[in-house]
């Protein structure tokens, strides 16, 4: 094979052309946002006229504080809320875990958040900020929907707050209807380094920093947030390259040559597929030989010899965790690609 192909979006995804540009024009635009001098004014009304497009695209109506991406976002969100408990999804990406230390544990039950578990810890305190996933980064499964989500009625008759991680979401389909929302611009084509917290109302979180309305720190990345905006106006999963069917038709290829684990509702981007004998770890390496680039987990842990603690979470047996790898598509990935990948995946089933 002479042309590498590239399933590993859900880590990172390409930037598009059009937020290449965009990066581009805002490194012309070298002056700091925060200075009163006309070139700082100038580039505060890019920044700010950025800030509108990304809440426009993402079909936000309340605040927006951008930062450096999702682990940023989730600190502020959950490190500062005003709630005095926290509680967060098992299958949670690790970067939730780090920003709220201590936090009560929410268990799945048939990909979803156990509902009756969540009852009764409403009942049995003040309002908390509940953490739960719009998209789990590892098997695709929804854990939030964009509409009437029960999960989230439940919390707001409490009292509490909803913070939905929405990476592997945002771009892609309507966002959850949450009171936080963490947002990543290099899952969906923009730059690495730009993400978002969107917030119904700035008195949801403490203040704490110079910039961003007074709620984080640090000179602003304007190259980034054009990118980010650019990103977004390129389109979610209607201007990919693939369509919905031709994703789950490829899902359905997996499921011949391999287990696909499907613990509940699935998106049509990622894929966990179970070999039969071979560990993970061997199957990326002989991928990796044959020109396929992807992973086992999140990019953050996918390192490790640790088991996944979201698939163990989800209920899949360890054993079949050790023979899991993920298959996650982008606005690049092709139909052909989707069929090298499959004929390759039966031919390593198959040896």
């Amino acid at each position: 094979m002479t042309t590498r192909i590239y399933l590993d979006h859900a880590a990172t995804t390409p930037i598009r052309p059009e937020a290449a540009a965009a990066v581009a024009e805002g490194m012309a635009r070298w002056a700091n946002s925060s200075s009163p001098h006309a070139e700082g004014r100038a580039a505060r009304r890019m920044l700010e006229d950025a800030r509108g497009r990304i809440a426009k695209a993402l079909g936000w109506d309340g605040e927006v504080i951008l930062t450096s991406g999702a682990s940023e976002a989730l600190a502020i969100g959950l490190g500062r809320a005003k709630r005095t408990r926290r509680l967060v999804s098992a299958v949670e990406h690790d970067a939730v875990f780090r920003a709220a230390p201590g936090a009560d544990v929410l268990p799945v039950v048939r990909g979803a958040p156990d509902k009756d578990m969540l009852a009764r810890y409403l009942t049995d305190g003040p309002p908390p900020v509940v953490a739960v996933q719009a998209i789990n980064s590892e098997t695709g499964t929804t854990l939030l929907s964009h509409d009437s989500d029960p999960v989230v009625a439940m919390v707001r008759d409490a009292g509490g707050l909803v913070l939905a991680d929405a990476s592997q979401a945002a771009g892609k389909q309507p966002l959850p209807d949450a009171d936080m929302i963490v947002v990543s611009a290099h899952k969906l084509g923009g730059p690495p380094g730009i993400g978002a917290l969107l917030l119904r109302d700035y008195a949801m979180v403490e203040p704490d920093g110079g910039q961003e309305s007074g709620y984080r720190s640090g000179t602003e990345n304007l190259p980034g947030v054009l990118g980010f905006a650019a990103a977004l106006e390129a389109g979610g999963l209607e201007r990919w390259a693939t369509t919905v069917d031709q994703r789950f038709h490829f899902k359905d290829r997996l499921y011949e040559a391999g287990e696909v684990i499907q613990p509940g509702g699935q998106c049509s981007h990622i894929f966990a597929v179970a070999h039969s004998t071979l560990p993970a770890a061997a199957q990326l390496i002989r991928l990796d030989a044959m020109g396929f680039a992807v992973s086992a987990g999140s990019a953050c842990s996918s390192g490790t010899l640790k088991r996944s603690r979201a698939l163990a979470a989800f209920g899949v047996p360890g054993e079949v965790a050790d023979r899991t790898i993920r298959v996650s598509l982008g606005w690049s990935t092709t139909p052909e690609e989707l069929d090298r990948f499959a004929n390759a995946y039966a031919g390593l089933v198959r040896r």
